[in-house]
């Protein structure tokens, strides 16, 4: 049935189902108010209602509980909607970001006992006194705040920790030392002369594949050692020169002369033998004491650095390790005399002691240098983007004017520990007195320049000499990040303990120390005497 009403509001037609109409006629008296008028607004009220309906129900669709129980309720949810403006329940009061943006001094924190320790306890206590938007930001603002002191503080301690123990000579290396140095003036066995007398004239054919390795460490040196004759596939054509300083000779002479890695020819030599190193001022010995000396000024030892409570903890930690001892070490800066140590070779492959040789390395002798004086891995392309990210202004200053008008920031940095050398082609250069120049201008500049290492200068002395060699060569960062896996180090040539966590100290990362440890004979009676452990 249909129902048919005239404008007027005067007939009322009715259609039913079978087709008939019935025409009713209403007869309409003086009135106020016009029947038409009184429809429409029926008409109009329905369709508000309807329309309140819909967004109520919405509002419980979305999730809220409470639903309004009067008008004055729901005219205040209506009233943003209607004018356009929806409140959205995640957006932060602004009375919260007056409250966050107001520094907050350590000293305000200091002796409260009030202020929560966790987020649980956190939000029990906003719970139980019903805190307003201010309040809720200002206890939140302590907490935090107060989290992030803590946890500066035990970062640096970290720092502090890790400096500590990678700074000082484990006991168990100590004993090592000691122990090889009784056995060298009690048996002849160790202090035979190496090479023997007979493969000297080797040490200086370049037929040969030589390697030199600087270590004042004899258990890192003979890791080194062992791992490049073992994997190499003619280990009969390897010359392995080994220099240390005069107090490690004689224990670094008795280890390799009672364990002796023939075919390879492996030869041990002193500072102190190097006639040119002893005679007269030697840039690399002047260097090392002007160096030491403006180390101790201007860093004011460890208990200053960590007692700085402004520095970022990432400064800390590169201000301590500008305090280890390896940056203050002969054997750091050494390589870059390589060309008078040895003056009759042509190339050298120049190792440092936390590496571990995975494969045979003499292709490297087939790289075609291109006139270049250091073959090396750029550190700036690869997937660790921590370990490959490195450029020159990851090493020097460059808000420094002497730095900043003479190189460019986001140039490529390399890898020191494993580089090949054409000792020939930097014969022809001005490579060592350039490094001195920096080295020089650099203590001048009381290390404005750049903070720590030998890598720094060495970018600088090396500029426009690199040759870039396959990353495949030579891995890095096994010292100081430990999300390399096993699996991907294990394919790489070479793998460099650069960092801190050496793989012969107790802070080494586990996964990473077997495959350092695994050149380690656990059986040998110096090994098992000092206590060292293979894992």
């Amino acid at each position: 049935m249909q129902l048919h009403i005239s404008p007027s509001l005067r007939h009322v037609t009715v259609v039913t189902g079978k087709g008939l109409r019935e025409f009713i006629k209403v007869k309409v008296g003086s009135r106020r108010f016009s029947y038409q008028m009184v429809f429409y607004s029926l008409l109009f009220f329905t369709f508000l209602l309807r329309f309140v309906f819909v967004l109520s129900t919405v509002d419980t669709i979305d999730g809220d509980p409470s639903p309004c129980s009067s008008l004055a309720c729901l005219g205040k949810r209506l009233k943003p909607k209607l004018l356009g403006r929806r409140v959205d329940s995640g957006n932060v009061p602004e009375a919260m970001y007056q409250v966050l943006e107001q520094p907050l001094s350590e000293q305000e924190l200091k002796g409260r006992s009030d202020i929560p320790q966790t987020l649980q306890d956190f939000m029990s206590e906003v719970k139980r006194s019903k805190s307003d938007a201010r309040e809720f930001a200002q206890k939140l603002k302590e907490m935090v705040t107060l989290m992030e002191q803590r946890t500066r503080t035990a970062k640096i301690q970290e720092y502090l920790y890790r400096h500590v123990a990678s700074s000082s000579i484990p006991k168990q290396l100590h004993c090592l030392a000691l122990k090889l140095a009784n056995e060298h003036s009690i048996n002849a066995a160790a202090r035979l002369q190496l090479p023997e007398a007979e493969l000297v004239p080797m040490l200086v054919d370049n037929n040969y594949f030589h390697f030199v390795l600087a270590s004042d460490n004899i258990l890192a040196a003979s890791v080194v050692a062992k791992s490049l004759v073992q994997n190499a596939l003619r280990p009969h054509k390897i010359v392995l020169h080994i220099i240390t300083d005069r107090k490690t000779y004689f224990p670094m002479q008795a280890w390799f002369s009672l364990h002796p890695l023939s075919p390879a020819i492996i030869e041990v030599k002193a500072l102190h033998h190097f006639d040119w190193l002893s005679k007269g001022k030697v840039p690399v010995l002047e260097a090392m004491e002007k160096d030491q000396r403006v180390r101790s000024q201007f860093r004011g030892g460890s208990s200053v650095i960590v007692a700085n409570n402004k520095e970022n903890p990432v400064v800390v930690a590169a201000k301590l390790q500008a305090l280890s001892p390896k940056y203050n070490s002969l054997m750091n800066h050494i390589r870059i005399h390589l060309p008078e140590l040895f003056p009759s070779l042509n190339k050298v492959v120049f190792l440092d002691d936390d590496i571990v040789i995975q494969t045979d390395l003499s292709p490297l002798w087939d790289i075609d240098m291109n006139g270049k004086v250091n073959g090396a891995v750029e550190t700036c392309r690869g997937e660790d983007k921590f370990v490959m990210s490195k450029k020159f202004k990851s090493y020097l200053n460059f808000s420094n004017p002497t730095i900043a008008k003479n190189f460019n920031p986001e140039e490529c940095a390399w890898a020191y520990g494993m580089n090949v050398f054409d000792l020939a082609a930097w014969r022809r250069t001005n490579i060592s007195s350039t490094y001195y120049h920096w080295l020089d201008e650099n203590l001048k500049s009381d290390l404005s320049l750049w903070q720590l290492g030998t890598l720094p200068p060495g970018l600088i002395a090396f500029h426009g000499h690199v040759q870039t060699i396959d990353p495949f060569w030579h891995m890095l960062g096994l010292g100081y990040q430990e999300t390399t896996s096993y699996a991907d180090a294990e394919s790489a040539a070479v793998v460099h303990f650069n960092g801190r966590a050496k793989p012969w100290l107790d802070i080494a990362f586990p996964h990473l120390r077997p495959l350092w440890a695994k050149y380690l004979d656990s059986s040998d009676r110096f090994i098992k005497s000092c206590h060292i452990r293979a894992s």
